[in-house]
């Protein structure tokens, strides 16, 4: 295949999966309820890590749960922030603040926080180092409540 053709190729499949990686899937109320139910999930994990940093320590349990947060925190699931899911209903009536969408820079800021802070601490826990699972317990605490501060309305 010459240059120019494997040039059409590769910016053919680029351009595909960006529109890909663009696609909306479901009706506002699906998003809003995929990502409730995403969360509802990393909060019974962060409980499942606390009770071990706070009981007796349970590696394999802390691994679990640690890598079902980082699995989700790495699921893109900003494509389910589409504008107007600020109103609505999922499970229950979003929290979801208006300003979420206004505030880009600030929102990649926490956003990418999270994602640093549940990607270390899935290798935090592989290492069964219990005070180092609950330093990096409390980091990844902390960078939930950076977004949940600025971007979600209380109950």
């Amino acid at each position: 295949m010459n240059k120019k053709m494997l040039s059409l190729v590769l910016a053919g499949s680029l351009l595909t999966a960006g529109a890909a990686s663009a696609q909306v899937v479901g009706k506002l109320e699906d998003q809003i309820r995929w990502r409730q139910a995403a969360y509802h999930t990393m909060a019974w994990s962060m409980a499942r890590i606390k009770a071990n940093v706070e009981g007796s320590f349970n590696k394999e349990q802390v691994v679990e749960a640690a890598n079902v947060i980082q699995a989700l925190a790495n699921a893109k699931m900003g494509a389910l922030y589409q504008p107007g899911s600020d109103k609505g209903k999922g499970f229950k009536e979003t929290r979801l603040k208006s300003e979420f969408f206004s505030d880009r820079e600030g929102v990649g800021k926490v956003a990418q926080g999270f994602n640093t802070a549940a990607n270390e601490m899935a290798k935090v826990a592989a290492s069964g180092d219990a005070a180092a699972v609950k330093a990096q317990f409390g980091k990844l605490g902390e960078a939930c409540k950076a977004c949940h501060e600025k971007y979600r309305a209380e109950e």
